[in-house]
């Protein structure tokens, strides 16, 4: 009994000290990496944050990090050791309630680095009426921020400000496709009248429709529990794609539950009836939230996108 209990117990310390170990392995590799602010000065539009609303971090079953309340925007920088003057912004998914912001940003980061693309994590302001004078539009308003900031200083990183493109996952992927379909509406400080557009956009199991397909937990968040017809016809991203959208790469698995794959599939309809370059995965299952790695495929989807951005000189 003695030895069994003794078992139990240096089992639970190993788990306990490997779990430690990776969360410190994650911060000193993030340690390593550029963050910056994503506004110089005062966010516009924003209200003053109660000293209550402080930013809170947390760890995922799969021990990934998690952020909640966020109020200071930023943007990770993961510049690539050999860049080929290719970047990207990529946008966590968490419903518009946190951010899974290691799994499916860092991470992510991570690997186009390793194809010589720049990449650029945005820490966006999640939808709060304390912090935002009007919350639908504060996601937005950073994503549009982040775009602008990473073009308006491309030298700087080596980028070309042509092939700069968005990511999202999930309803970071809802964010990323507004940028794509909202770029001329801006809610920015913009003097130098940069475009906002994104050159590519990058959609993993991404929330797009704001109707009756739509992820109702990311809607509540972002528009209430009783939106305006109005506010969801704008953001459903399908039905505002048009000629000048930017091209896409998305993915999606048949078995998502929680945001079913006919959203991935009516944007790729929409980009194809305007005659935009777009490419879509279904896999066969993989369920919702799989980041990198669809367990239920060898396949690794980040590869065909890798294809993608080559076949389209991005």
């Amino acid at each position: 009994m003695f030895f069994l209990k003794y078992h139990q117990y240096c089992s639970t310390m190993y788990k306990s000290i490997l779990t430690s170990s990776l969360i410190l392995l994650s911060t000193l590799t993030l340690s390593a990496q550029q963050v910056i602010p994503l506004y110089s000065g005062a966010i516009p539009h924003a209200k003053t944050t109660p000293s209550t609303y402080v930013e809170k971090s947390s760890y995922g079953k799969d021990s990934t990090l998690l952020l909640a309340q966020v109020s200071q925007p930023t943007l990770t920088v993961f510049k690539a050791a050999k860049p080929n003057g290719s970047a990207v912004i990529i946008c966590p998914g968490g419903g518009y309630s946190i951010l899974a912001i290691e799994k499916e940003g860092y991470k992510v980061a991570q690997r186009f680095q390793q194809i010589g693309v720049t990449a650029f994590v945005l820490k966006y302001r999640l939808p709060n009426d304390l912090i935002m004078e009007n919350k639908s539009f504060g996601p937005l308003q950073d994503a549009q921020q982040a775009i602008y900031l990473v073009r308006k200083q491309a030298s700087q990183w080596g980028i070309a400000p042509n092939r700069i493109g968005i990511m999202g996952f999930s309803a970071g992927g809802h964010l990323a496709s507004s940028l794509c379909t909202h770029y001329t509406d801006s809610k920015i400080n913009n003097k130098e009248q940069i475009s906002l557009r994104p050159d590519f956009s990058i959609l993993i199991y991404p929330v797009i429709n704001f109707d009756s397909l739509s992820h109702r937990g990311s809607v509540n968040k972002l528009l209430g529990t009783h939106p305006e017809p109005e506010q969801q016809l704008y953001f459903s991203s399908e039905l505002q794609v048009g000629a000048q959208t930017p091209p896409a790469f998305l993915v999606h698995a048949n078995n998502d539950k929680t945001v079913v794959p006919q959203n991935s599939i009516r944007y790729n309809e929409a980009l194809v009836s305007n005659g935009i370059a777009a490419e879509l995965h279904l896999y066969q299952a993989g369920g919702h939230g799989f980041g990198l790695y669809n367990k239920s495929t060898s396949d690794d989807w980040f590869e065909r996108l890798s294809n993608w951005l080559k076949s389209n000189q991005f």
